[in-house]
């Protein structure tokens, strides 16, 4: 079956941002000092910031575990966390750090291929 090792890696990349996004959701909940607090937001307020990204590590935890089961949600998931991971990627290319840029873009053009392909079958050369 093809895919089965970068659907493996995307699990395990998904399942790093969502503890990570975790960690930072409860850092800006509970007004650690990890964060500066004189900064101005777009929407509401750090606390709000800190739910939305508790909520998401929840969701990219919870697609991890269905991808290492092999569910559809943690591959359909799986490729629109690697899209937007591309699209910001491209979009620093013009930043401090252009080769780390492309490089994270190959990443996850790796990525969305591998879900893509992810329980065809091999197809002899």
């Amino acid at each position: 079956m093809r895919g089965v090792g970068r659907a493996l890696f995307a699990g395990t990349l998904l399942l790093v941002a969502g503890t990570l996004d975790i960690i930072y959701g409860i850092a800006a909940v509970s007004d650690s000092k990890f964060f500066v607090n004189d900064t101005q937001f777009v929407f509401s307020s750090l606390h709000t910031w800190g739910w939305i990204t508790i909520i998401l590590g929840v969701i990219e935890l919870t697609a991890a575990f269905s991808l290492f089961a092999g569910g559809t949600y943690g591959r359909l998931v799986g490729i629109f966390a690697a899209s937007l991971g591309a699209i910001g990627a491209l979009l620093n290319v013009g930043g401090a750090h252009p080769w780390w840029a492309l490089g994270i873009f190959a990443l996850c053009l790796y990525v969305i291929h591998g879900l893509a392909v992810l329980g065809e079958p091999e197809t002899e050369m």
